[in-house]
């Protein structure tokens, strides 16, 4: 039986704030990517059928343009943030954890990378 109280037992293992500003963002990109998707799939079902030219000149439009970096961005922080959190809940071995957290980093920013840089191309060379 410890004679420690329950706040002397948990000092010096960390700071309760970044947990709860990680769930908090959590809930935010979760919130934004709502109507974020919602236009996304609108916008692009109401180009079914068109050209290449045509779509291409959708990309074009600085709102569209805005709107599609918008929701690849948070997409792509809503995903890190999620998977940082399985990834840190379920792999108990260090070396693993660290490594699939690191692995798990650079694909997301490749994938989110390569994703805005082909909307811009698109949206500057139409």
């Amino acid at each position: 039986m410890s004679l420690l109280t329950p706040f002397k037992r948990a000092s010096g293992l960390g700071t309760t704030s970044d947990g709860v500003k990680h769930w908090w963002m959590q809930r935010l990109t979760a919130i934004a990517l709502i109507p974020l998707t919602f236009w996304v799939v609108f916008s692009v079902a109401s180009h079914v059928g068109n050209d290449y030219a045509t779509v291409a000149a959708w990309f074009a439009q600085p709102f569209t343009t805005t709107m599609l970096v918008l929701f690849v961005f948070t997409t792509f922080l809503h995903a890190s943030q999620g998977l940082t959190v399985i990834i840190e809940d379920y792999m108990h071995h260090e070396g693993y954890k660290f490594t699939a957290l690191i692995g798990m980093k650079l694909v997301l920013v490749l994938l989110g990378t390569s994703s805005v840089l082909s909307i811009l191309r698109v949206a500057f060379t139409g």
